[in-house]
Order: structure tokens, then C-alpha cells, then sequence
């Protein structure tokens, strides 16, 4: 269940993401040029803040995180065939498939136990 709902965070914050920087866009913030590559980091922190979540449920670690990325990819693919009349698997899709691993597994190196549980140390009395 954290995985999941480590999913469903992943997406809104990547949405999230995309939606301020479709603002920056429209400002003139942000060059049209690099819409591939603010898709990818919206991808890469989506995947790290549902991947936090999915290991703060679960603790796995690494496994979570990637299964976070995994389930964010195919949220953001079943959303892309429900919006648009064709969807492929080539090219940018790879791109993103690998922004959210990164970004899960990131959450895994970095968010999990290093030393997995540690029990606390007695002092004397």
C-alpha cells in the first residue's frame, strides 16, 4: 500500500511541478527548447518524494524506491494513453521511464536506514 500511495504522491508532485513550469513558460521564464528536459526533472522529483513516503511506510530502501518510479511511469503512461489517441514507447518515453527510476532510486540510497534498525544501548544504573 505505501508503494502505491508513494505513486500517487509521485504523480502530483510531478504535476505539480509541470504545472509551474508551464507558468514559467508562458512568462518567458523558461525557453520552450527545454520542455523535454523539465518533463525529466519533474519525473526525477516526483520519483524522490513518493520514493520518501514509500520507504517511510515500508522501509526497504532501494526496492521501494524503485517500485515508486516504476508505478509513477505507468501512471504517467496510462494517463498519456487516456489523453492522447497515440502513445509510444519510443524515444522521450525512455527518458522519462529512466528520470523516475533515478529519482526512486535516489529516495532509496538516500532516505533509508543505514544500518537498518539499531536497538538502543542501555546505559548503566
Amino acid at each position: 500500500m505505501g508503494i502505491l500511495l508513494g505513486g500517487a504522491l509521485a504523480l502530483g508532485v510531478c504535476l505539480l511541478f509541470l504545472l509551474g513550469a508551464s507558468a514559467a513558460i508562458s512568462g518567458g521564464l523558461a525557453g520552450l527548447g527545454l520542455t523535454y528536459q523539465i518533463t525529466i526533472v519533474g519525473c526525477v522529483l516526483g520519483g524522490f518524494a513518493g520514493g520518501l513516503l514509500a520507504i517511510g511506510r515500508c522501509g526497504s530502501g532501494l526496492a521501494a524506491g524503485l517500485a515508486v518510479g516504476a508505478v509513477l511511469f505507468l501512471l504517467l503512461l496510462t494517463l498519456g494513453a487516456l489523453c492522447f489517441r497515440e502513445v509510444s514507447l519510443e524515444g522521450e518515453s525512455i527518458g522519462l521511464l529512466c528520470g523516475a527510476l533515478c529519482g526512486g532510486a535516489a529516495a532509496g540510497l538516500t532516505g533509508g536506514r543505514p544500518g537498518g534498525r539499531r536497538r538502543k544501548k542501555r546505559g548503566r544504573r
